[in-house]
C-alpha cells in the first residue's frame, strides 16, 4: 500500500482543537504510520541564495493508504480541516 503524507497548513478558521481523538482513530485504522508538529528551520543551497522556508506548513500526518481518495477519507475529524483549514496531500514515492 502507498504511503502518504498529509501537510497541516495554518490557515484554520477555528482555534487550536484537540487532536488526540482523531489520531486515536487513525491509529485503530490501521493507516497511522507517525506525524509532528514542524518547527522553524531554513533552505539550504551549495550554490546561489535558496528560497525562504514554506511557512504555511505547520505539521504532518504520515498514513498509509490504497489510494488518493482514501488518503482523502482519512480528513474526517481532522481537527484542522474540519476547521476549514487546507490539507496538502501528497504521495510517497517508493524506490523499489
Amino acid at each position: 500500500m502507498p504511503d502518504y503524507i498529509l501537510f497541516m497548513h495554518d490557515d484554520a478558521l477555528g482555534a487550536e482543537q484537540d487532536w488526540e481523538p482523531y489520531l486515536r482513530k487513525l491509529r485503530l485504522s490501521g493507516c497511522f504510520e507517525g506525524g509532528s508538529a514542524i518547527g522553524r528551520g531554513l533552505c539550504l543551497r551549495k550554490r546561489g541564495t535558496p528560497p525562504e522556508v514554506t511557512a504555511h506548513r505547520t505539521g504532518y500526518i504520515r498514513v498509509t493508504a490504497e489510494g488518493i481518495e482514501q488518503a482523502k477519507s482519512l480528513l474526517a475529524g481532522n481537527p484542522l480541516w474540519e476547521a476549514g483549514g487546507t490539507v496538502e496531500i501528497r504521495e510517497l514515492p517508493r524506490g523499489d
